[in-house]
């Protein structure tokens, strides 16, 4: 639930104390909120920021006087188009549930997590803070992407379940400035190293400064990192987080994006998440995800000890699987249960729910034949062809759901596997056999949306959808994809004039 406000102050408040940080193995200690704003080497300012259905970070900055005093108490006025704009924060003229025309483009209140405060990755001397978002009655903006995943978290909370997440995001660095870039349209741009780097330990010099002071500047906010590495398009990195609970996954996410462009730009470079900037490799973000006991922080995915040693005699059918070379299990064994019901509720919602995870035109230039990212609904057991890949053993049984881009908003991502989860689970889905071999070329597999028209009218349609996320939020975002699908269907794009400007 969102943090509780703390009562009325005197002129001049104290500076509290800041609430304990859930336990988790990757969250860090929340610094001292007194220590931050007045300690040793204290910040002058503090951001308080929420994201946008972009998945961007939006807010305001405050003197930490004004956070720890009026902030605190009432929250921090925004105006409430923040939810109901388009990338270019233009407002729509109608067509969204609640539109900030109809109240004269008033504010909403953000009130900060302070379990979520830190330093600012990009600024020594600035703390950054997310916030929820509420409307002047105290109700929560119900469609923030904060709100959308906070209340999937609770209704897994109330089947005494969390959820663990983890973010693989790709981007591409240019050696151009982002000035340089717009002045050349964004095109005919200089990658950072010049072929496949995949893996690999030579090539990546020209990228090696600017992401070494990303990952440092993230390890400096509290955020652990587990790897990082050249991928497969010129210029391509990835950089890989330590799982988190999921809402904290999520905002590490939002910050590690705004850091990273930050970085990048201080140093003349320029560095994109767009899901595909041409016809090479597209940037992903993978996302892992678990779930575990909230009484005892038990991981639910794998099977009891006990079914785990079972005999093959006392075995169901579905769960006794071959092996791969090597031995490594395909299919579900050494799956519980539940993960079996989780996993057929991915496959049973995903294309009803495929724009949460692609929400732009450009997001189905990546889910595309050919482009090494999923076309079809499936699951494998460690195949990195299926759209939900199951990887890890024991403890760390978890699914990696490939279908989402780096220009995906984590919390509707994440908030969308949860909720199709949740839909397997509560109706005990049965789980199919998993894809064996490449799935890319299978032709009997389920189609996912191609394109945003399709997506965004399947999901508008789609019982599953209204069911886990209310009428309101669905009509929401549904016109957030039809703004967009709007201004692709008005712009006349380089190809055309490439095709047509001499020939037609």
């Amino acid at each position: 639930m969102p943090a509780s406000i703390p009562p009325a102050r005197s002129e001049q408040p104290p500076v509290p104390a800041v609430p304990s940080a859930p336990a988790s193995p990757a969250l860090p200690a929340v610094a001292d909120l007194r220590e931050l704003l007045t300690g040793a080497d204290p910040v002058d300012e503090v951001i308080v920021a929420t994201v946008d259905l972009q998945g961007r970070l939006v807010g305001s900055c405050v003197s930490p006087e004004h956070l720890s005093g009026e902030v605190l108490d009432q929250g921090l006025g925004a105006c409430t188009y923040l939810h109901a704009v388009d990338v270019d924060m233009r407002p729509d003229n109608g067509g969204y549930p609640r539109t900030p025309w109809y109240d004269g483009f008033g504010d909403l209140r953000l009130r900060p997590d302070l379990t979520s405060l830190r330093r600012a990755p990009w600024r020594h001397a600035s703390a950054v803070v997310m916030a929820d978002a509420f409307w002047p009655d105290g109700s929560p903006v119900d469609v923030a992407p904060r709100s959308v995943l906070r209340r999937q978290l609770d209704a897994l909370a109330d089947a005494g379940l969390s959820a663990h997440a983890g973010t693989e995001l790709e981007f591409l660095v240019f050696r151009e400035s982002y000035r340089r870039a717009a002045r050349r349209s964004w095109s005919g741009l200089t990658p950072a190293s010049r072929y496949n780097i995949d893996y690999a330990l030579f090539g990546t010099e020209d990228l090696d400064e600017l992401t070494r002071r990303i990952r440092q500047a993230m390890a400096g906010a509290g955020i652990a990192i587990e790897s990082a590495r050249g991928e497969v398009h010129p210029g391509q990195y990835e950089i890989v987080f330590r799982y988190a609970d999921a809402l904290r996954a999520c905002d590490n996410h939002a910050l590690y994006k705004t850091t990273a462009k930050k970085l990048a730009a201080a140093a003349g470079q320029a560095l994109t998440f767009m899901a595909k900037y041409d016809t090479g490799e597209g940037n992903s973000c993978h996302v892992h995800l678990s779930l575990r006991a909230v009484d005892d922080g038990t991981p639910v995915f794998a099977a009891s000890p006990a079914r785990a040693g079972a005999g093959a005699a006392d075995r169901s059918p579905s769960t006794v699987q071959p092996t791969a070379p090597g031995g490594a299990p395909h299919g579900t064994d050494g799956m519980s249960p539940m993960m079996r019901s989780f996993v057929a509720g991915q496959l049973a919602c995903m294309a009803d729910f495929t724009l949460l995870f692609a929400p732009n035109v450009n997001s189905y230039k990546r889910l595309a034949p050919g482009a090494f990212a999923p076309t079809g609904v499936s699951w494998g057991r460690d195949n990195r062809t299926c759209a939900v890949r199951v990887v890890g053993a024991g403890g760390g049984l978890r699914i990696e759901h490939r279908v989402p881009g780096g220009d995906a908003n984590p919390y509707l991502a994440v908030a969308g596997m949860i909720a199709a989860g949740r839909h397997g689970i509560e109706r005990n889905l049965t789980l199919e056999p998993g894809r064996v071999g490449n799935a890319f070329t299978m032709p009997d597999l389920p189609p996912l949306p191609s394109t945003l028209r399709e997506a965004v009218d399947r999901w508008r349609s789609s019982p599953l959808a209204e069911a886990a996320f209310g009428e309101r939020v669905v009509a929401h975002l549904a016109h957030a994809g039809e703004v967009e699908l709007a201004s692709y269907e008005r712009t006349v794009t380089d190809w055309e004039l490439r095709r047509g400007f001499e020939r037609f």
